[in-house]
């Protein structure tokens, strides 16, 4: 009898080895993706903070020149929200993928054994955790764009409410 339940006895420790390999690779992709993502965050909260910087100042702009540079900076804000948005789009859409393959690549390396089901069940269910955990990231990062949207919005519309008091 083995050792350890779901190899077999005369497995080569290569084996073994490579099984560890498989089974971790994707896991250091995920922990890498997952830095990006908080990377991609921070960087978007900056701009929504640069977005209500600009929006203030706009609303106390005494010139039209003044006001004409503060809507450039908002329309070159709100194109920084929108790649952004595509980074970590991508991003999670990555981090769910790379569960979908570690999910495979478990599945491929297990053998025929009691201990067999109860792998695949605890592991897909933390892989589904994981996927589900990106779902609702992303829920809550359209959230967050969606107000992104709005004050960008606003501040466009800001632009045009501002009387210009005759010879500026």
């Amino acid at each position: 009898m083995s050792p350890f339940p779901g190899l077999l006895p005369d497995e080569p420790v290569d084996s073994v080895a490579h099984l560890i390999q498989t089974a971790l690779t994707p896991i250091f992709m995920l922990s890498g993706i997952g830095t990006l993502l908080n990377l991609f965050n921070t960087r978007l909260a900056r701009v929504s903070d640069h977005i209500e910087k600009a929006t203030d100042a706009l609303k106390a702009a005494a010139n039209r020149a003044e006001r004409l540079h503060l809507h450039r900076h908002l329309t070159h804000l709100h194109r920084r929200t929108l790649l952004l948005d595509a980074s970590i789009l991508l991003g999670a859409v990555g981090g769910a993928s790379t569960c979908g393959a570690a999910f495979v690549l478990f599945l491929g390396s297990l053998r025929d054994s009691a201990v067999a089901s109860w792998l695949v069940m605890m592991f897909a269910l933390a892989l589904a955790c994981t996927v589900g955990a990106l779902a609702t990231f992303l829920c809550d990062s359209l959230v967050a764009w969606h107000g992104l949207r709005v004050s960008t919005s606003w501040a466009r519309k800001a632009r045009f409410s501002v009387k210009t008091p005759k010879g500026q």
